[in-house]
């Protein structure tokens, strides 16, 4: 097999130690390979650069293990003119006497032969922003798991306020709980607490409020409550980080933020995960590809068989499946009449994926080009179709009733 590459490190990854392999070209052909295990601490990674650039290597592969890469990449990034992060399952070793300084060598060998591509690692801007819109996501989740604890608290206390409130957790919810922790057990006084709408259901609110709310109740209602305050003022204030680094990237924020169903949360995230640089996708398939909601083949003896979507980047396609659903709520617009004709056939959990799939191949168009979303609109579909060949189908499905039906050309 030709050499790609006459100088190469390959990097075996682990928690405490990284194994470097050299594999240096010769000048009458020979490989010249040395081996070496260093620490993960900053003094182990001097120690390992300069022990890559005494052997002259230009090229360093290392394969994506966990969290343990990053220390060792970003400790590399720049002292060389290619730095790659391979994909685990695109370098494995064939089986056999498996130890690290065979991994690191065998690793070596295939990115001297081209037999492995590197995985994108965005910038270091781009790299800090997905850490905060990634634990910010974290955030949020956490607030949604402490709103149902206090629906269990309340109905482990017999308090059915979410059999009349649209939420458990709202300003005139929180009054009557803050009211229950502070000893009030009056149904008809917690009621009188209700704001807005729900003021119209007080009556119901009585009956509802009547219920065993126990000291024990109360101290946790506190310190769930406690922690959702919390919550709110973490979720806050990564916002506001998270808006201050994205200032470069406002014109990209509004053009995501046109498509149905992307909120100004969803854009960020799509900028965050793709550093907002189309350039780096050809197409928008590679993109989609990319994110993991592009279908994946399997075909053997030229038979091919489901098998699923793509295994890509789980922040951004739960994001986008999440955006689906939103833009499938869209009244009269494309992603509700794809998501509709998609759930009829395929279920909606397809359909949701199918919807991303569609919003992120038209992220990749207005990113490209520059353009605000228009819609096609929710009768796109329908539009596609002939005239005449439609007539002729509705036709025979008539027929097929037992009725008789004749077409005329209203333009005749």
């Amino acid at each position: 097999m030709k050499q790609m590459r006459e100088r190469v490190g390959g990097l075996d990854v682990h928690r405490d130690s990284v194994v470097a392999c050299t594999r240096v070209a010769g000048p009458t052909g020979s490989v010249e390979i040395a081996k070496e295990r260093f620490s993960t601490t900053q003094q182990g990674l001097a120690e390992l650069s300069a022990f890559l650039m005494e052997a002259g290597v230009t090229t360093v592969a290392m394969e994506a293990t966990g969290i343990y890469w990053r220390p060792i990449y970003y400790a590399l990034e720049g002292l060389f003119e290619e730095l790659w992060l391979c994909n685990a399952q695109h370098v494995k070793n064939v089986p056999g006497r498996k130890t690290d300084l065979s991994d690191a060598e065998w690793l070596a060998d295939v990115a001297a032969h081209g037999m492995v591509r590197p995985s994108f690692v965005p910038p270091p801007e781009i790299r800090e922003l997905r850490e905060l819109t990634r634990y910010r996501k974290t955030q949020v989740d956490a607030r949604a798991k402490e709103i149902q604890r206090l629906e269990k608290v309340l109905q482990d206390a017999g308090v059915k306020l979410t059999s009349v409130a649209s939420m458990v957790w709202s300003a005139s919810s929180r009054e009557m709980i803050e009211a229950m922790i502070a000893g009030e057990r009056d149904p008809v006084v917690l009621a009188q607490m209700a704001k807005g709408v729900m003021r119209k259901k007080i009556d119901r609110l009585e009956v509802a409020l009547q219920g065993n709310f126990k000291p024990h109740h109360a101290i946790l209602c506190r310190q769930v409550i406690d922690h959702l305050d919390f919550l709110d003022r973490s979720i806050a204030t990564l916002s506001a980080e998270i808006c201050s680094r994205l200032a470069p990237f406002e014109p990209q924020v509004a053009l995501l933020s046109s498509i149905p169903g992307v909120s100004v949360t969803t854009a960020q995230v799509i900028v965050a995960e793709t550093g907002g640089d189309m350039g780096r996708f050809p197409t928008a398939g590679h993109l989609c590809a990319w994110a993991g909601v592009a279908p994946a083949s399997h075909e053997s003896a030229g038979k091919r068989r489901p098998a699923g979507t793509r295994q890509g980047a789980p922040w951004l396609r739960r994001a986008l499946v999440e955006a689906a659903r939103a833009g499938s709520r869209t009244k009269d617009s494309y992603y509700s009449a794809q998501y509709s004709r998609t759930a009829r056939r395929r279920g909606p959990n397809k359909a949701a994926v199918a919807v991303a799939h569609s919003m992120l191949e038209t992220a990749w168009h207005l990113l490209t080009t520059g353009a605000f979303y228009q819609d096609p609109g929710a009768d796109y579909f329908e539009r596609r179709h002939d005239p005449a060949i439609e007539a002729k189908r509705l036709q025979r499905r008539i027929e097929a009733l037992g009725f008789s039906v004749t077409i005329t050309d209203n333009a005749a």
